[in-house]
């Protein structure tokens, strides 16, 4: 397919998805089972240009003046992909299988207008109903935070330290030319371009042998936050396909137990194949049963409890721009509501001196801050940590991390824009004074 038969393909999608309101990677692979034609490069060109309007839909729609699948697409190549009116004309041309020739409006669009003077969600690329919310968390710099919660994300993997260095994962994969994270002491960053289709790192022999998994920075530093050491009684209570299981498990050096455990099982179903090829010893799952009762046995006796929390996800949209215009006001009452039920299960788990480490991949402060002074009013044997106690795990990466990120009495909020990792907010709460 030539860029211009890949835009007018995207706009066709964008239209589905819109119309259809299905979420986009459905409509995405309908698309490629109905047009096999397109090969492996075309799919994803096209995924690239879907996910990049949804990136920027509203500030694309307010550039062209209209927010129709054409105009969101025509305008993200001018704020997204930095192409200029005539680079956009070449592609939208009017030949066979390309989009309509611009008409004198777009093309004067195109050429004069910018977000200057839009509302900060229009710069920052949000649901408008969201508006107090993110100025509740950002304050001024709500554009600027939704700017970068809207670019595209980079591929971060975590070095398995029971099966090597991180410096011998990076020359395993050098081929895809990874950095060493900025924060994360396992962290390597593979760096990706507009239309670059994601690598197909499961196939790597760094990944088959275990020495790499795919999780996001923000991620690893929120589990290496948890201070979890060897010898400790850990419980995931939310631990889904392990990604935080596993690497508290190459932390605490196989040494000590960790119960992983999820209110849903069929979120549980990877962690068994990860566990395996990862070399973990010391875990282990704890399915749940149809009358509860799968973790009683460890009532008080938990150093650690981790509670990976249900949430919005809007600290990760980078990775799911679908999510946020799909999002509604319901959804954020549900997850609080959720919050609550887990953060109050936690409490008969730890045992004194004991910890929970709350985490969320969320920027609202209802999630995070709020979240936790509410606990903290019901639980009054319970304290938060002050935030440089938080990011004492960090070693000497504490003090400029702490300069990145915002400092909260009960917790520490990561953003894309502060630290270039995915949203997460934690939060380490002690029992007993």
């Amino acid at each position: 397919m030539t860029p211009a038969a890949r835009l007018a393909a995207a706009i066709e999608v964008f239209a589905a998805i819109e119309n259809e309101r299905r979420p986009a990677a459905d409509v995405l692979k309908s698309w490629g089972l109905a047009h096999r034609f397109a090969g492996s490069s075309d799919r994803a060109a096209i995924t690239g240009l879907i996910y990049d309007g949804l990136r920027r839909r509203a500030s694309s729609a307010f550039l062209m003046g209209t927010d129709t699948p054409r105009a969101v697409l025509l305008g993200m190549l001018k704020r997204e992909r930095g192409l200029d009116t005539e680079a956009i004309a070449k592609l939208a041309n009017g030949s066979h299988y390309a989009p309509e020739v611009l008409s004198a409006d777009e093309r004067n669009r195109l050429d004069t207008a910018n977000v200057s003077h839009a509302p900060p969600y229009i710069v920052g690329d949000y649901p408008e109903w969201l508006e107090p919310h993110f100025l509740r968390a950002f304050g001024d710099d709500r554009a600027e935070e939704g700017a970068a919660l809207a670019s595209r994300a980079p591929l971060d993997l975590r070095a398995n330290i029971l099966k090597g260095e991180r410096e011998a994962a990076s020359e395993m994969l050098s081929d895809l030319k990874p950095e060493l994270a900025r924060w994360s002491p396992w962290g390597l960053r593979v760096r990706l371009s507009a239309d670059a289709k994601s690598p197909p790192i499961h196939a790597e022999p760094a990944f088959v042998k275990g020495l790499v998994e795919v999780q996001d920075e923000g991620s690893q530093v929120a589990t290496w936050l948890s201070g979890a050491e060897p010898g400790e009684q850990v419980l995931d209570l939310c631990a889904g396909a392990g990604g935080k299981t596993l690497a508290m498990a190459a932390m605490m050096q196989n040494k000590g137990q960790i119960f992983a455990t999820d209110s849903d099982k069929r979120r549980l179903v990877p962690i068994h194949d990860r566990l395996r090829r990862s070399g973990v010893r010391n875990v282990q799952v704890r399915a749940p049963k149809s009358i509860g009762g799968e973790i009683d046995d460890l009532s008080g006796h938990m150093d650690l409890v981790l509670i990976d929390a249900p949430c919005t996800g809007t600290g990760a949209w980078r990775r799911n721009p679908d999510a946020k215009w799909r999002m509604r006001p319901g959804a954020l009452e549900q997850r609080q509501k959720e919050q609550v039920e887990i953060l109050d299960r936690a409490v008969s788990l730890v045992k004194d001196g004991g910890r929970i480490v709350y985490i969320t991949c969320s920027v609202l402060q209802e999630e995070n801050s709020g979240q936790i002074r509410a606990f903290l009013v019901r639980h009054p044997e319970f304290s938060a940590q002050p935030p440089e106690d938080v990011l004492r795990p960090l070693g000497e990466r504490a003090f400029m991390f702490g300069k990145a990120t915002r400092l909260y009495p009960e917790g520490v909020q990561m953003s894309p824009r502060m630290t270039g990792t995915d949203g997460f907010f934690v939060s380490v709460l002690r029992r007993g004074r």
